[in-house]
């Protein structure tokens, strides 16, 4: 895709919308549709590569409650023309249809590569990436069955959602502390992988989210890798000019 003069790729990760409490996360919320109304007039694609929600499983006749902020701003951006893709995450890989159908917006499972202007870029959420982590790997595997999915479903949601939302919490206060520093080329496993990557084929930018650490991290003397932080703590998103691309924070 060559890009418009004028016009940009944005990417943003990990919203975690609905935690820690409502109050807090509707405060969030209005702060990422204000910065996805100042970015409309030059976006032409915006990724959102996973964890918009805290948690979100898509029953058959029934979404998560809330959210309307959020969806509807997507919903219009979406109606203006603008390309929104979405990776889902490790809080949010329960998509089944809705994003597609009401606000004409990709959902990706897995990394995907994408070319704007002649760069390459792969992009992925991160989640079970790379080596270790050898216990999500193995619960991801769970989750992501159908047969899962299916007994989840049969639960009423008051049950499943409030259980969800209790272990979603859990995992952010285990890792926090890992959140909030950068571990060293040699223990960063998205660093790992994009090395991996790169001895078979070529890309120009690795771009992940999940860390919920901005790192802008240079591979080698022709590929970099973006996390992209995170709305909870940073504001922190990637933009590519169709030339450059930064990592920016948002400030209102």
């Amino acid at each position: 895709m060559q890009l418009i003069p004028g016009k940009k790729v944005y990417f943003l990760s990990d919203f975690h919308l609905g935690a820690p409490d409502h109050a807090s996360s509707l405060v969030r919320e209005k702060r990422i549709v204000k910065f996805l109304d100042s970015i409309k007039n030059d976006a032409s694609v915006i990724f959102i590569v996973g964890d918009l929600f805290d948690f979100w499983y898509e029953y058959k006749t029934v979404v998560p409650k809330g959210f309307v902020r959020i969806l509807g701003k997507l919903a219009e951006l979406s109606d203006a023309g603008i390309v929104i893709h979405f990776f889902v995450g490790n809080h949010d890989m329960w998509m089944k249809g809705y994003f597609e159908l009401e606000l004409n917006i990709k959902v990706f499972h897995h990394p995907e590569i994408f070319e704007f202007n002649d760069k390459k870029f792969l992009v992925g959420h991160g989640d079970g990436l790379g080596p270790g982590d050898h216990r999500y790997k193995m619960l991801k595997k769970i989750f992501r069955n159908k047969f899962s999915q299916w007994i989840f479903g049969i639960w009423h949601p008051r049950t499943g959602i409030g259980m969800a939302n209790y272990f979603s919490r859990k995992s952010r206060a285990a890792t926090g502390q890992y959140d909030e520093q950068f571990l060293g080329e040699g223990k960063e496993w998205l660093i790992i992988y994009s090395r991996e990557k790169l001895q078979k084929e070529h890309y120009d930018y690795f771009i992940f989210g999940h860390r919920h650490f901005p790192i802008d991290f240079r591979l080698n003397d022709e590929s970099r890798y973006i996390n992209l932080g995170d709305w909870i703590k940073y504001f922190s998103y990637a933009v590519f000019d169709g030339i450059n691309l930064e990592l920016k924070y948002y400030k209102d």
